[in-house]
C-alpha cells in the first residue's frame, strides 16, 4: 500500500535532519514516502529542507498544527496515497515503530492507529501538568466514545484512505489530535 509520512514542522531546525535520518534508516522507502509540512518556520528549517533536498510543502502563513497536517492530508489524497502517517518533526517519536503502526491498517483491522509516547518511562516524557491534561482528555474521550487512548495528543498516528479523505476536508484546528480521535469514532485501534 502506498504510504506517505507527513512531518509537520514549525521551527524544527535542531531536529528535522535527525527525524528524516531516522525515517530513512528505519523505513523501507520503496512503498513509503515522506513530506515535511513547513508551517512558516522562522528559524532555519526551510534552509535545511532545501539544502538536503527534503521534499516539503511550504505554508504561506502559519496555520498551526491542525492546518499544517490537513494540508498534508490534502497532498496525500491528491497524490493517491492509501495510508498517511503523521510523524512530528520534533524528535519525540521513533521511526522504527512506523511498520507496527501501519500494520493494522494494512490488514484492514483499523481506520486509525495512534502511537503512544508513554507505554514505558523511556524517551520523551512531558511535564506533570501536561500529563494531567492528557489523562483528563483520555478519560473524556473514553466517556464519549468508549475507546481507551493513552496518548491523546500523540503526533504519531496512521490513517487509511477513508480517513485521509475525511481529514483532507475536515481536520480540527484548535486541539487537532484529541478532536481527530472524536471524529474518527470507532475506527481506532
Amino acid at each position: 500500500m502506498k504510504t506517505l509520512i507527513l512531518i509537520p514542522a514549525y521551527n524544527e531546525q535542531d531536529s528535522i535532519s535527525n527525524t528524516i535520518q531516522d525515517i530513512e534508516g528505519s523505513c523501507s522507502l520503496e512503498d513509503i514516502g515522506y513530506l515535511v509540512i513547513n508551517d512558516c518556520s522562522t528559524d532555519g528549517t526551510k534552509e535545511i529542507l532545501e539544502k538536503y533536498s527534503i521534499p516539503y510543502l511550504d505554508m504561506p502563513i502559519n496555520l498551526g498544527i491542525g492546518g499544517g497536517v490537513q494540508a498534508g492530508y490534502r497532498y496525500a489524497l491528491e497524490n493517491g496515497y492509501d495510508i498517511a502517517v503523521q510523524f512530528d518533526g520534533d524528535g519525540q517519536h521513533m521511526a522504527e515503530y512506523i511498520e507496527n503502526l501501519v500494520a493494522p491498517i494494512k490488514a484492514g483491522k483499523a481506520d486509525v492507529v495512534i502511537g503512544s509516547r508513554f507505554l514505558t518511562n523511556e524517551g520523551f516524557q512531558s511535564s506533570a501538568l501536561r500529563r494531567f491534561g492528557i489523562r483528563f482528555l483520555s478519560e473524556l474521550i473514553f466517556m464519549l466514545c468508549g475507546i481507551r487512548i493513552r496518548d491523546v495528543t500523540s503526533g504519531m498516528r496512521a490513517v487509511n484512505r477513508k480517513m485521509i479523505e475525511e481529514f483532507a476536508k475536515n481536520y480540527a484546528q484548535d486541539y487537532p489530535e484529541p478532536e481527530a480521535i472524536l471524529a474518527s469514532g470507532s475506527g481506532l485501534s
